[in-house]
């Protein structure tokens, strides 16, 4: 496989007014190959954010860079889609007209937005619901819709921002499982920001695990179970041992 996402010795430091500078990030170095699904964990204030906005393109490094497909990332594009732990459907739209928007923006006939937003949504199991307004939709129903959003434009790479952190357990779980389903069909490049040591070992091919203060890579973890995942695995002794090595490095990392 090639590298399709890679950042090179990427740092980021904020100005806080009537403070010192503070580092968020400090020297990243990580390749994210072609249709990998990668999960970033680590505790509140390593980066994980940071470094999924510098992908995105909504913030610059201080000093590195980030590539996608050996091209140097200097803002927002439409290869990249970005989906946040807040819905951002809008709500006079209803859900295939919220699927439709960014084929509309790019000039995509009617016809032709109606097919692929249609197909989009009935991979996020939505179909019964393609006509109704965000507001009749549950938060895990609209996260759906999110997600069918941005794969409707045909980004080649998800940068998801904590998208299930604030769902119930039960939608969490069943979301994840849709994500799955969804990305084993389209293969496309996943970098999944998560706070949750199960939800990052179930998703990812490989969790990337950070230290905090300064932020920076403290090491990758290898998910060595197969796809599909299944309800079955999260019981499983393989399972289990992946857990509580990820869990070690983000709360002991010395120990790790």
């Amino acid at each position: 496989m090639s590298t399709k996402i890679s950042f090179q010795n990427v740092n980021k430091t904020f100005d806080i007014a009537g403070q010192t500078s503070f580092a968020a990030l400090k020297g990243l170095n990580l390749d994210i190959e072609d249709g990998e699904f990668i999960t970033v964990v680590g505790p509140s204030g390593c980066g994980k954010s940071t470094a999924m906005n510098i992908a995105a393109g909504l913030i610059a490094p201080s000093s590195g860079q980030v590539l996608v497909d050996n091209v140097s990332v200097k803002g927002p594009g439409p290869e990249r889609g970005v989906i946040f732990q807040q819905y951002a459907l809008f709500p006079w739209l209803t859900v295939r007209q919220n699927v439709e928007f960014g084929l509309k923006v790019a000039g995509h006939a009617k016809a032709e937005r109606r097919r692929i937003a249609d197909h989009f949504i009935g991979l996020v199991g939505l179909s019964d619901f393609a006509d109704s307004l965000p507001k009749t939709l549950s938060g895990g129903m609209k996260q759906r819709c999110a997600i069918a959003r941005a794969y409707a434009v045909n980004p080649k790479i998800l940068l998801m921002d904590e998208p299930f952190g604030a769902l119930d357990a039960l939608t969490r779980v069943q979301l994840q499982d849709q994500l799955l389903a969804t990305w084993s069909k389209e293969r496309r490049t996943v970098m999944f920001i998560t706070h949750d040591v199960d939800e990052a070992v179930y998703l990812a091919s490989r969790v990337v695990v950070m230290a905090a203060r300064p932020g920076r890579l403290h090491r990758i973890i290898p998910v060595d179970l197969p796809y599909p995942r299944t309800e079955e695995m999260r019981l499983s002794r393989e399972f289990s041992t992946l857990r509580n090595e990820v869990w070690r490095s983000v709360y002991h990392p010395a120990a790790a």
